[in-house]
């Protein structure tokens, strides 16, 4: 099978942004390929962040992922920093890279002009991505239009590094799977869905909470009183839809949406009830690991040394490639 590599920063709990646009697609690849799925807690550190929360939030992170459905015995699951061959590849992979592929990075660009002083780790975040990928062979990497920039990157470093040192081993250029699924936005209708932002509904939120975080929610601006047509296509609630309604409904909330046969109330509340009885059975189980954090520890633990089975591999016909000494036998 195809090896794929994935990685989700731990920003705390899921929101329906990350299922939607990623974890979903992870649980059917589990079935289909060699998967990895990592918690990658040293790209969060590229922003500021407190300290205080990090592991706590890494092991939120883990529990949302296999609450969802990703199961262990199918997929490695880890935590990034527990495999410390991330970065020792991370940083060899930066004698190849060249600087000026990394600041013209659109995502850079972005973010760096929100800061006032620039991380250099915020410039290198491709390569570790890169080091992500690479250190497991992975030949499929899942990402969204704007993860596009950063996968070629990826591909380029492993193109210079194999023309440089490949001898008998050569970096497999990763391949994008592309996600079929709508971009949805923040509660906002404007930004990506952010938990930074507020405009978020985790996946673990209750049901009235839920319930109170769609009422305010962003909707066609054209429908500014109930007996207003509006445009489902271009409202974000619809897009949300998509990912908790069958498609009865969708045709419904549709129909009723162009010929103002109901408000954007009653379409938030359809919607509100799908969702909540979509999320139900991963509330339960989420709740049964956050009862028993040891066994989820447990988990990454084993993930983490499967994992590291695998760079270890990686880095020894690395560092040989490259001329390094090696360590002597005891």
């Amino acid at each position: 099978m195809a090896r794929v590599f994935s990685g989700i920063q731990p920003s705390g709990e899921l929101h329906i942004g990350n299922y939607l646009g990623a974890v979903q697609n992870w649980v059917k690849l589990q079935y289909q390929h060699d998967c990895l799925f990592c918690v990658v807690d040293l790209h969060a550190i590229t922003q500021p962040y407190d300290p205080a929360t990090l592991a706590q939030r890494s092991l939120d992170m883990a529990i949302g992922l296999f609450a969802s459905g990703i199961e262990p015995a199918r997929a490695i699951v880890f935590v990034q920093s527990h495999v410390s061959e991330h970065t020792e590849l991370n940083w060899l992979l930066n004698t190849v890279t060249p600087l000026g592929e990394l600041e013209r990075q659109t995502q850079f660009k972005d973010k760096s002009q929100r800061q006032e002083s620039v991380p250099a780790g915020l410039l290198n975040y491709p390569v570790l991505q890169a080091a992500d990928v690479l250190l497991y062979e992975a030949t499929l990497v899942p990402v969204g239009e704007d993860q596009l920039q950063h996968l070629e990157l990826m591909r380029e470093i492993a193109r210079r590094w194999n023309a440089r040192f490949a001898n008998g081993f050569a970096f497999p250029e990763p391949q994008a799977l592309l996600s079929t699924a709508k971009r949805v936005l923040g509660l906002d209708g404007q930004a990506k869905m952010s938990k930074s932002l507020g405009n978020t509904i985790g996946l673990l939120d209750p049901p009235e909470t839920i319930w109170e975080k769609l009422k305010p929610a962003a909707t066609d601006p054209a429908r500014v009183t109930r007996k207003d047509p509006g445009n489902p296509d271009i409202c974000n609630i619809f897009t949300i839809h998509h990912g908790f309604s069958p498609p009865d409904t969708l045709k419904l909330v549709a129909h009723n949406c162009r010929t103002a046969g109901w408000g954007c109330l009653d379409c938030k509340r359809v919607l509100a009830d799908n969702m909540i009885a979509a999320l139900a059975p991963i509330r339960e189980r989420a709740a049964v690991l956050q009862a028993d954090p040891r066994t989820v520890t447990d988990l990454l633990r084993a993930g983490a040394d499967r994992a590291r089975a695998i760079a270890r591999r990686t880095m020894d016909r690395v560092r040989r490639r490259m001329g390094f000494l090696g360590t002597p036998e005891a």
